[in-house]
């Protein structure tokens, strides 16, 4: 739980950060006076003022964070500070500033996407499973250990590449062309159709349900204790396990449960040390269960041998793959968004703060190469949903800029009333949904 909170109070706080650092340094460019730079809102706990005459302050309600100009609609100004007034910035430069915000946040994005590029990261090869018998893969022809090669034309390297472009043909419901390369090494060209794809809940795996699920991790032993049954065997920390009771191709789990069903039975594994195959027999000891069952140990640690891949790119090229991969994902959010607002996707699939703070804490523990892939994909999605034209986010003041523009004036102050009501009222409402998501994803 202390991960949990403090993986998602740093999140949250370098993405506030980097947001209203936006808003700070694009205002100070166009000559504005910022009166305060805050991290929190409510109660200010600690504060500075720098020779500027900003305050710089941390506050007592860590959920976002704001930048406050000096602006005439807020209070007096004197008149010879007018010229450092917000309000009295001409329309370009006010764009400019609103937009800096959700600007940094896609940018921090695409940094941090093009950092994972240049550190190398390690991911699965997109070797497939079995696809469930009348799935869309399974029509198309996949078949288990194909190995993705391109998706519609792109290559493909990891799973993580391939689930994206699938992903992406999914939630569009149309065909892909996926080239694959079958266990025999043969190439083969499989059109999948997505067309029936059900988008209303997008919960667990979305792919698998269309059969499109990594290979199961093939047995490999990770330890052995002494005096175990796995000892006597001669099991060896390094055995890849091929074959068990007369069956090959087994996974890690379908292991684990053939040893668990032969309490005190003799079982023959079929084992590769090295390039060596060998054949020996264990012989399971019975342990009996809290309930009274009686299952089999063999005293070995037995985890999942999975062909990784490590990717790495030069920075030139990591850059570019990291402005490449915010946009993709900033277009795949806004898309994902317009089909909940037309009724295709389920606004069950919203998230709240309790859900991402769920994810800060899962990425914090599967080490820093998942914590900054999360912190980047909340960077995007915080730098989308400010662009929204809902009143009260900087899309909506951008909104309101573009009705200046054409009409040549501001809009009219009952206008804006009105808009910021309606907008405080839609933001309300689906922070309720989110957090009924969140707290329904608990209860089940």
């Amino acid at each position: 739980m202390l991960l949990t909170l403090a993986a998602f109070a740093v999140a949250l706080g370098i993405l506030v950060v980097i947001h209203e650092l936006g808003h700070y340094l694009v205002a100070r460019a166009c000559g504005v006076r910022i009166l305060r730079f805050s991290v929190g809102f409510g109660k200010v706990l600690c504060k500075r003022t720098d020779r500027h005459g900003t305050e710089w302050a941390l506050s007592a309600i860590p959920l976002g964070g704001y930048v406050k100009m000096l602006d005439e609609r807020e209070g007096t100004v004197a008149p010879e500070e007018r010229s450092r007034s917000f309000n009295a910035q001409p329309v370009g430069k006010r764009i400019a500033i609103v937009a800096a915000g959700p600007v940094f946040n896609l940018a921090l994005a695409a940094l941090l996407y093009a950092a994972l590029n240049m550190m190398g990261v390690k991911e699965p090869a997109p070797v497939l499973g079995a696809p469930p018998a009348g799935s869309p893969a399974a029509v198309a022809g996949v078949e288990a250990g194909d190995r993705i090669l391109a998706v519609d034309g792109s290559e493909v390297k990891t799973w993580s590449d391939a689930r994206w472009l699938l992903l992406k043909s999914l939630t569009d419901k149309r065909r892909a062309a996926i080239e694959v390369q079958a266990a025999s090494g043969e190439r083969r060209l499989r059109t999948v159709d997505f067309s029936g794809a059900e988008l209303g809940q997008m919960e667990g795996d979305l792919l698998g349900r269309e059969g499109f699920a990594l290979a199961a991790p093939r047995p490999v032993v990770r330890g052995v204790l002494p005096d175990s049954a796995a000892a006597q065997a001669g099991l060896q920390a390094g055995d890849r396990i091929v074959g068990a009771g007369g069956k090959a191709d087994l996974s890690a789990s379908e292991l684990i449960g053939l040893i668990q069903e032969h309490p005190g039975q003799p079982l023959r594994l079929a084992i590769m040390r090295g390039d060596t195959r060998l054949s020996v027999d264990v012989l399971p000891r019975e342990e009996r269960q809290p309930d009274g069952r009686v299952i089999g140990r063999i005293g070995a640690q037995i985890g999942g041998d999975v062909q990784l891949i490590t990717v790495r790119h030069g920075p030139l090229a990591s850059l570019w793959m990291g402005v490449e991969r915010t946009a993709d994902v900033s277009w795949f959010s806004l898309r994902m968004l317009g089909k909940m607002v037309v009724g295709s996707v389920s606004l069950s699939n919203l998230s709240g703060p309790v859900t991402i703070a769920d994810y800060a804490g899962q990425t914090a523990r599967m080490g820093l190469e998942a914590y900054i892939a999360f912190l980047a994909l909340v960077s995007v999605s915080l730098g989308v949903l400010n662009l929204l034209p809902i009143p009260m986010l900087d899309g909506g003041h951008l909104l309101y800029y573009l009705v200046e523009i054409i009409r040549g004036s501001p809009p009219p102050e009952r206008w804006m009333e009105v808009g910021q009501r309606a907008g405080f009222g839609i933001l309300m409402v689906l922070m309720a949904v989110a957090l009924f998501n969140d707290f329904t994803r608990l209860l089940t």
